[in-house]
């Protein structure tokens, strides 16, 4: 059984129901899910399935299945520790609401979408990425050194703006004749399905992407260089903070 991934078409979709596919010692898969997994720079979601009768099982993680499951693609819905009782109530075909954190995930997306406004300014390759609910980081290749003050004077400019952000698709061979499209080198977006998932920052940034993005500029707020530093002779590392609200 293939799994929906509905964040990819709705990232503010914060629950859904749907039915366990899959139980095992590893975590649970769904015929659906909200649930973002560990990928492609940015952290897996966490949350929440509710059961029949009200229980909360807490998921701490999520990730790609792997090569050990039928649908290597599904998500990985991973418990926290100490709910083994409650997890092996669980069967296939009973039918949970997942939730996620949503404090949590909208930190991803303001700093997702503030990651790609910064590939704006700096037009350099990126070797490297991270993006959780504390910062984002960009490790681009470069041995130029960067100004803080011109990086955060450009995104303030952007937030600004309001520009809309938008999911497109272009197919795999529109994206071998345009290379330039791809900015990271350590990550290439997946191919081979026809389609290839683009977030476009209007007037902005387009690049592949599958991670889950705001959908205007202005949603990502103030934000701040918290560190720039020189990581190899051709690499200087950008991490952004946002100023609202602090991370709990």
């Amino acid at each position: 059984m293939q799994t929906d991934h509905l964040y990819l078409n709705d990232a503010y979709q914060v629950a859904c129901r749907a039915i366990v596919s899959h139980v095992s010692k590893e975590g649970l898969l769904l015929d659906q899910t909200v649930f973002y997994p560990q990928g492609g720079g940015q952290a897996g979601d966490s949350g929440w399935l509710t059961l029949k009768g009200g229980s909360r099982l807490r998921i701490t993680e999520s990730r790609k299945a792997g090569e050990a499951f039928p649908d290597k693609n599904a998500v990985l819905h991973i418990p926290a520790l100490g709910q083994t009782p409650l997890v092996q109530r669980i069967k296939p075909g009973d039918e949970v609401c997942a939730n996620i954190d949503w404090q949590r995930r909208y930190r991803h997306m303001r700093l997702h979408t503030a990651a790609h406004m910064v590939c704006a300014v700096l037009p350099y390759s990126v070797n490297g990425c991270s993006i959780t609910a504390e910062y984002a980081r960009l490790d681009v290749v470069t041995s130029d050194p960067l100004s803080r003050e011109r990086i955060e004077t450009a995104l303030a400019a952007m937030v600004e703006a309001a520009h809309p952000v938008t999911v497109e698709t272009i197919s795999d061979e529109a994206l071998q004749a345009n290379p330039e499209l791809v900015r990271t080198m350590s990550v290439y977006p997946p191919m081979g399905c026809g389609q290839v998932r683009l977030v476009n920052i209007k007037d902005t940034d387009l690049q592949p992407c599958g991670g889950t993005h705001v959908a205007n500029t202005r949603e990502v707020g103030a934000v701040s260089v918290s560190k720039i530093e020189k990581t190899s002779a051709s690499t200087r590392r950008v991490v952004l903070a946002l100023e609202w609200p602090k991370a709990e």
